[in-house]
Parts: C-alpha cells; sequence; structure tokens
C-alpha cells in the first residue's frame, strides 16, 4: 500500500453527484466536498512561483513537481462579445514542499504512529497521511455505519475509518495475514476502541467477500492485492448500498499509472480500473492527488 503523485483529474472533468442518495440527516455530503474540490480546482489556477522543487521526505517517492493541466476551447472571448475558437492552457505546477504540507495537514496521533511504525516492521506501507484524514472524511459525511476494507494492514487506515464512522458504526476488515490483523486489533484496543466496533476475518478477500451481503455496506475500502482490483470492484458494487462510496488506494502505483510506458501487471491492472472506474455509467468518480493517489466513486442509485 505505497506512495503518490498528482493524477490527471481532467480525465474525470468536474462531476455533479446532485441524484445521490444520502442518509437521513446526511443532507450536503459527497455532493458538497466534491464540488467545492471542483470548484478549487477551476478557480483558482495561479501560476506557481519559479524556482526548483526539493524531493519530499516520508513514504512518498520524489516527484519533482505534480501538474494539473486544464484547457478550454470554442468559448466567447469575454472581451470582445463575439465567439472565438481559443486554446487555453493553464498549468500549475505543486511545488513538493505544497505537497508535504497538504499531505501532513491533517497530524496523526500517537496511535496512529505506533501502527504506522509497526507496518513498517513487517513490510506493510499504510495508506498516507492525506489518504487517511480524506477516508476519514468520507466516512464522515456518509454517516457510516457499515464499511468492509480490503486489507487490514497494521490498522493504519482502519483507524482513520473508525474515527469517522458513526458512533456503533462496525468495520469489516478482511486479511490474509494473522499476524497483520494481530498488530491491527492491537492498534485499535491502544485508540480505546471496543471490540464489537469492529471484525477482524483473515482469508483471501474472493473467498470471504461473496459472503458478505448484498447492498448492506456505505463504504469499501480496496487496498491490497494489485492484480486483484478489478474483482475486488465487482464485489465492492455488490456490497455498497445506493449512494455508498468505494475507495481505492495506491490507483498511482509510484508514479507509473501515469506513464503509458510502464507496463508491468500491477501498474496495468490499476491503470485498467481507474478506466473501468471512469467509464461506469453506475459511479461518479474522482481521483485525488494524496499519497499515493485514492480513487473514490459514488455508487449511483437507481442505475
Amino acid at each position: 500500500m505505497p506512495p503518490a503523485a498528482v493524477a490527471g483529474l481532467g480525465a474525470v472533468g468536474v462531476i455533479s453527484l446532485a441524484g445521490v442518495a444520502r442518509p437521513a440527516g446526511a443532507a450536503s455530503t459527497v455532493t458538497d466536498i466534491v464540488t467545492r474540490i471542483a470548484s478549487s480546482l477551476n478557480s483558482g489556477h495561479q501560476q506557481a512561483p519559479a524556482g526548483p522543487t526539493r524531493a519530499r521526505t516520508g513514504e512518498v517517492p520524489h516527484r519533482d513537481a505534480a501538474r494539473v493541466s486544464l484547457a478550454t476551447s470554442d468559448r466567447p472571448d469575454p472581451t470582445s462579445g463575439s465567439p472565438q475558437a481559443r486554446e487555453a492552457a493553464i498549468t500549475t505546477a505543486v511545488a513538493a514542499a505544497s505537497w508535504t504540507y497538504a499531505e501532513h495537514f491533517v497530524a496523526e496521533d500517537a496511535v496512529l504512529v505506533g501502527a504506522r511504525a509497526r507496518a513498517q516492521e513487517v513490510g506493510c506501507t499504510p495508506i498516507g497521511p492525506g489518504g487517511g484524514a480524506a477516508l476519514r472524511l468520507v466516512a464522515t459525511l456518509l454517516g457510516a455505519k457499515a464499511v468492509v476494507e480490503i486489507g487490514t494492514g497494521t490498522g493504519v487506515s482502519g483507524l482513520w475509518l473508525l474515527r469517522g464512522m458513526a458512533d456503533g458504526g462496525v468495520l469489516t476488515s478482511i486479511d490474509v495475514e494473522p499476524e497483520h490483523q494481530r498488530l491491527a486489533r492491537m492498534a485499535f484496543t491502544e485508540a480505546g476502541l471496543p471490540h464489537q466496533r469492529f471484525r477482524l476475518i483473515t482469508g483471501q478477500a474472493l473467498d470471504v467477500l461473496p459472503r458478505l451481503a448484498d447492498g448492506s455496506y456505505d463504504l469499501v475500502l480496496v487496498d491490497a492485492d494489485k492484480e486483484a482490483c478489478g474483482e475486488y470492484l465487482g464485489e465492492a458494487l455488490r456490497l455498497l448500498r445506493p449512494g455508498g462510496v468505494v475507495a481505492v488506494d495506491n490507483v498511482l502505483w509510484h508514479d507509473r499509472v501515469a506513464d503509458p510506458a510502464q507496463r508491468d501487471p500491477q501498474t496495468v491492472a490499476l491503470r485498467e480500473l481507474g478506466k473501468a472506474v471512469r467509464d461506469d455509467e453506475r459511479l461518479l468518480p474522482l481521483m485525488l492527488p494524496v499519497g499515493d493517489g485514492l480513487l473514490l466513486a459514488v455508487k449511483r442509485p437507481g442505475v
């Protein structure tokens, strides 16, 4: 579960979630947050100051600069009052220091820091702080009471999710490694979470997921075997209620997904997953350039 770059948000475009069903009392939830993100991207295009960028420290591999492009054409010229065909390209460079500032904007407490350190010890890479904070926010916006996590790790993403879920909400987390789940249980206990708030299932996700009830979950996080992510997506869509959200971590995969020259099996699988989510009429997608890339998609009601 590694690190990141900036995704081509232009490929997804500005999206509207106006038709998405929400839990009672969650009126302006997912729609508002996505609208605000899109609005800020489309209105705040200021040229970044020139100058060298520095390699970031921490879990995310070096990227000199992250770039977002917006192109417009065949729009009226506001100064002349007559339509003119024009092409405008606005490129904003996000300096490494700014990326780091945003990624760590929400600080992790001692419990999360400890869980992250244990992940390093056992050789698994958890979701980054930015991605974790995003998951917590989405869980809160959904008023999530039932969440499935594919890939427990040592409990980092689980802690973020549980802290965003509704009181009494239950996290179902699946992992093939018993030792990882033992460490996750330790982290949840350290956080003061009662055992009724989580159930840890050891086994292959594709063996366990079919036993979970259709349409019964608010959020499904996929953070496991990258080559199986297409199959995980199919299971996630079955499990989600209308208006629920599927989240996939590592969708930029060390800057490899955006590079068409990279053709290893994991990169290809993630690239194909992104296309499948973007083109699926049942879903409203958004890719966030946090951590190693976080793909979110709302399951449309009635599609």
